[in-house]
């Protein structure tokens, strides 16, 4: 599963704002947005975000 379709159901299933799962995960509120326009996450953010994912399964 992609990376961005994993923080979808994230934010769907907490109801979490795009902004404020960006902010609190890498400290970059516009991480959602960027990466549904085609960012391509560097491995230090990669490896952050699947960090916070994996604390709510």
């Amino acid at each position: 599963m992609s990376l961005l379709v994993e923080i979808d159901r994230y934010l769907r299933l907490t109801g979490v704002s795009p902004s404020t799962f960006g902010r609190r995960t890498v400290n970059d509120p516009r991480l959602v947005h960027d990466l549904r326009a085609g960012r391509m996450p560097g491995p230090g953010i990669r490896a952050r975000v699947e960090a916070a994912l994996k604390e709510v399964q």
